[in-house]
């Protein structure tokens, strides 16, 4: 197969610069599966990573299955923490810091304020 004219080429460092490692080996062996003999080093010189990380893209793409794809980038539990996890009893401190500090209308229950400030961090 010929090679891929100058602008292709381009835009397939391009792309391959914007994806995660995964995915820039996938890319590249998908790209040499495609291409054909000769494919794994010529990609491996356009996009400019090694022949080796073509080679074990090419395994990766072709064990895929339909069935196996998992979109998540990171294992499950990974990541921040939610904030109820980080703080689980974050509304009752909250609540009472609001109580501490609400005052009303004694003419009118529906009628609260706080006197509550943002303070600069510590």
């Amino acid at each position: 197969m010929a090679p891929y004219d100058q602008e292709i080429e381009q835009t397939m460092k391009r792309f391959y610069h914007t994806l995660s490692e995964k995915d820039r080996r996938r890319y590249a062996g998908s790209e040499a599966l495609r291409y054909g003999p000769g494919g794994r080093s010529y990609i491996a010189q356009v996009l400019g990573c090694s022949r080796r990380t073509v080679s074990r893209g090419v395994k990766e793409v072709s064990q895929l299955s339909g069935a196996e794809v998992d979109r998540r980038i990171r294992r499950p539990g990974a990541g921040r923490k939610s904030y109820q996890e980080q703080w689980p009893d974050i509304d009752e401190h909250f609540l009472q810091v609001l109580q501490d500090h609400t005052a009303g209308d004694p003419m009118d229950d529906q009628v609260r304020w706080t006197d509550l400030k943002v303070s600069p961090p510590t």
